[in-house]
């Protein structure tokens, strides 16, 4: 299979090679990335105290994008607490990946680069100038090359927090004779539920390399009020304001929020803090809010604290939402009303946050049930968003009663950080049992 994959990726590196030329010897934003990212130059990263010294190890751990690098984060904060001594390589494939790991990561790692494009040369290069005693995969980000030859080298590899939804279940199915080798290089594949470890089971992956820990999800929000965020002043909103959060949201839902929000303020004092899962849609997003005839501001425009007349702001920043649901009276996650999958609905209802979402979570499918099962949440459409909205904000003991129990849920499934250490630690042991 990887002769076949590497057969395949270098012909079409051949075939973009004018254009991969192009990129390097031009002067655009994406040369200094491309050129770590292809391991070319001298190796970008310094020598680790571990490797300076010799009497520790050194764990790389690698995280997509802005989700997958929130998720790290109480696991990184961990490994840094329990094994002081370790050194974390941290990479990330995106630029707003980096620029969140720059912010929340990078006091507990020694260093944050890109990941290696999936060239043989180039991943090699970058095992060599880490020399990791252990490779943890955060979520997803699948790659031959870079798993075959870390289990080539002897480098145990872990994924952590891993989930698979209908969707991509079906494409690992249908393609089982490239995907099975790739999950077979991990020495441990730990599954966010036991119906996440029975499908990478059911794809022919041994039992025993399979675990269920949970979802470090849970345990991240403990994390998001000890980050530097906005404080309520600096939004603009005034005390008595109620605020609704609405985070991570697509195309399709915003128009359906601003005409809810228009009828919510008649009855309320309300604030909308609305924040696009792509930041780069902020002005359209002012532009649909002057539409429904509502003056907006960007949260990067704001200078000093707003007038007092402004009640929406479009959080067009990284890594600021999950400190801001601290503010929030009621929340709603975004890419539900339009089939995107949903978002991350832990967030909120770790703050005791009453949450809505549409009926499209699929790849948040058993936490979403569980908060609804557990009433700290509610399903809602585009035909009764405005009719929910207004029965929680309404009637105050219906709030408390799901503010409740959306904290109770995330409090009832914590603990995944801790069981996620115990086979970090016992990795490491066999690594070092091996030499």
């Amino acid at each position: 299979m990887i002769l076949v994959y590497n057969f395949f990726l270098t012909s079409l590196c051949c075939l973009l090679f004018p254009l991969i030329v192009l990129v390097i010897l031009s002067r655009s934003k994406y040369r200094g990335r491309s050129l770590q990212r292809f391991g070319f130059g001298k190796p970008p990263w310094p020598k680790p105290r571990a490797a300076l010294s010799g009497t520790s190890h050194i764990i790389w751990i690698h995280a997509l994008s802005v989700g997958e690098v929130t998720s790290a984060l109480p696991l990184v904060q961990a490994i840094q607490t329990t094994m002081p001594t370790i050194d974390i390589i941290f990479t990330t494939a995106t630029r707003s990946g980096k620029k969140l790991a720059e912010n929340i990561i990078s006091p507990h790692v020694q260093c944050i680069y890109y990941s290696p494009f999936d060239l043989f040369f180039s991943v090699n290069r970058y095992i060599k100038g880490i020399n990791p005693h252990l490779f943890i995969l955060v979520e997803t980000d699948f790659w031959p090359n870079w798993l075959w030859l870390l289990h080539k080298k002897g480098v145990p590899s872990m994924l952590v927090n891993g989930r698979i939804s209908a969707r991509s279940m079906g494409v690992y199915q249908r393609f089982s004779f490239f995907f099975k080798p790739v999950f077979s290089c991990f020495s441990l594949l730990s599954m966010q539920t036991e119906n996440d470890a029975d499908n990478i089971r059911s794809l022919g992956v041994k039992s025993d390399r399979v675990v269920s820990l949970g979802n470090l999800k849970f345990d991240m929000a403990t994390t998001a009020t000890s980050r530097p965020g906005p404080s309520r002043t600096e939004l603009g909103i005034t005390d008595d304001a109620i605020v609704w959060v609405c985070g991570s949201t697509h195309p399709g839902e915003e128009n359906i929020l601003f005409a809810t929000f228009a009828e919510l303020r008649n009855h309320h004092d309300i604030f909308l803090l609305l924040a696009p899962r792509d930041i780069n849609r902020a002005d359209t997003l002012l532009k649909l809010a002057r539409q429904h005839g509502f003056s907006a501001l960007c949260r990067t425009d704001i200078k000093s604290p707003p007038a007092g007349n402004n009640k929406i702001v479009i959080l067009d920043t990284i890594g600021e939402l999950s400190t801001c649901y601290q503010f929030a009276d009621l929340a709603f996650v975004g890419g539900s009303l339009v089939r995107q999958g949903g978002h991350n609905p832990i967030e909120p209802a770790a703050h005791g946050v009453p949450v809505l979402f549409g009926p499209h979570m699929e790849d948040f499918s058993e936490i979403s049930q569980d908060l609804i099962t557990a009433g700290g949440a509610k399903y809602i459409t585009s035909d009764n968003i405005r009719e929910t909205t207004e029965q929680i904000l309404s009637d105050t003991t219906l709030h408390r009663a799901m503010s409740t129990e959306a904290l109770a849920t995330v409090n009832q499934h914590r603990g995944s950080v801790t069981r996620h250490m115990k086979q970090i630690q016992q990795l490491l042991a066999q690594k070092e049992t091996c030499h």
